[in-house]
């Protein structure tokens, strides 16, 4: 087989692809090869979203979508100006591929089967000519004068432009550290929250929406957040899972948190709530009648926490224990200690420097016709599609400017 291409694309997963048809797509004459080290390609895209594939996000304004990237926020402000959750659901159109929005704004194909965008690529790719090679894993990389060389434990290719889409694969972060691009360490991204407090013991599976902050800390978010058998999950704790990422792993994620079961209502409000439906419903039981529109099984744990037992009636209840139900509403304070995966979401905080990326081209700022996207930048998203968008949009970059 004839190893010169003038494209090699490293990483056979969902910017390889892209890049790879988009390059194809705009300039037929070009000889393109994707390397891919595991057996089958795309195996990413086939699991993601409980095997639905969230493709994109239904944030078409490139400003409001950069919010969902702890890291990478500035930097892809420019990049989706050029390319956009709206141009993504076009350009599958095209494909023949039909996605549609859920309620929370999540994309999936119509099918409801990550299967459609994987058939998608691949006969996309094979009707255009893109060579697919698997099993190919990189030994080195090699820069030439005008070339470049990468070395597999096969064969050697030589082309013109390197791409590297190899996500979060240590052994590719270390070749480029070797080219003398700085790695940022990797660190997980979207996890949940491990807490065996008894104010939540056997109340998994209930969700509020809350607040909740890290004590002594900047880090907060609000959502729901949902209680489970480890301790406590949903989008508010991944949201503060993702901005924290560097934050609580150096602090080894053992850390205190603090919850605000009411979201938005503090603690005075809470406290003369609380203080009129003492007047108001003087003969009823605390702990059978909750104000709030949150689940009773909670509100009776945390009435039991503030030290009012089940036969106290509102008219019983002491100052001080309506100052501590009201901090138990709007400060409750819960050690964390240690963090779980979070479903099959595998995202790292880390990768290439992004001081080091022209993000105009995503090609490097160190060596010319050496392009990233996807993860293995320092890019990572919340859940929601975000990590998949930022994928299309650098693949398109790079075809546009190749």
């Amino acid at each position: 087989m004839n190893s010169n291409y003038d494209v090699v694309v490293v990483g056979g997963g969902a910017a390889g692809f892209f890049t790879a048809i988009n390059c194809v797509e705009k300039n037929p004459k070009l000889k393109v090869v994707i390397l891919e080290r595991g057996k089958e390609v795309l195996s990413k895209v086939r699991v993601s979203g409980g095997g639905r594939c969230n493709v994109t996000h239904a944030c078409f304004i490139p400003n409001e979508l950069v919010k969902f990237y702890p890291r990478g926020e500035r930097e892809l402000k420019g990049p989706f100006h050029q390319f956009c959750s709206g141009d993504t659901i076009e350009w599958f159109d095209k494909h023949g591929v039909e996605l549609k929005i859920e309620e929370d704004g999540r994309m999936f194909p119509v099918t409801d089967s990550s299967q459609t965008i994987v058939d998608c690529f691949l006969s996309t790719a094979k009707k255009i000519g893109i060579d697919i090679l698997t099993g190919q894993s990189v030994q080195e990389i090699f820069r030439g004068d005008n070339y470049w060389k990468v070395e597999t434990n096969h064969q050697t290719f030589k082309c013109d432009k390197l791409v590297m889409t190899t996500g979060s694969n240590p052994k590719m972060w270390e070749m480029m550290s070797n080219l003398g691009h700085t790695i940022v360490d990797p660190v997980p991204s979207l996890f949940t929250f491990n807490s065996k407090d008894n104010r939540i013991k056997d109340l998994m599976g209930l969700s509020a929406v809350a607040s909740v902050k890290v004590k002594d800390s900047k880090l907060k978010a609000s959502g729901p957040l949902l209680i489970t058998h480890w301790g406590m999950s949903g989008p508010g704790i991944l949201r503060l899972s993702a901005w924290g990422a560097r934050e609580l792993n150096e602090k080894n994620y053992q850390f205190l948190l603090q919850v605000n079961w009411l979201n938005d209502k503090d603690f005075e409000e809470t406290l003369n709530l609380l203080k009129d439906l003492k007047d108001e419903h003087s003969k009823k039981l605390v702990v059978k009648f909750c104000p709030f529109d949150f689940p009773k099984r909670l509100w009776e744990n945390l009435v039991l926490a503030s030290g009012i037992n089940a036969e106290t009636k509102w008219a019983d209840v002491s100052k001080k224990q309506i100052s501590d139900l009201t901090m138990q509403l709007t400060n409750g304070q819960f050690q964390v200690n240690g963090k779980s995966t979070f479903k099959e979401e595998f995202v790292t905080a880390g990768g290439i420097d992004l001081k080091e990326i022209n993000f105009k081209s995503m090609e490097s700022k160190l060596h010319k016709n050496l392009y990233f996207a996807g993860e293995i930048l320092n890019i990572d998203a919340i859940t929601g599609g975000f990590n998949f968008q930022n994928a299309w949009t650098g693949g398109f970059i790079i075809s546009e400017n190749i």
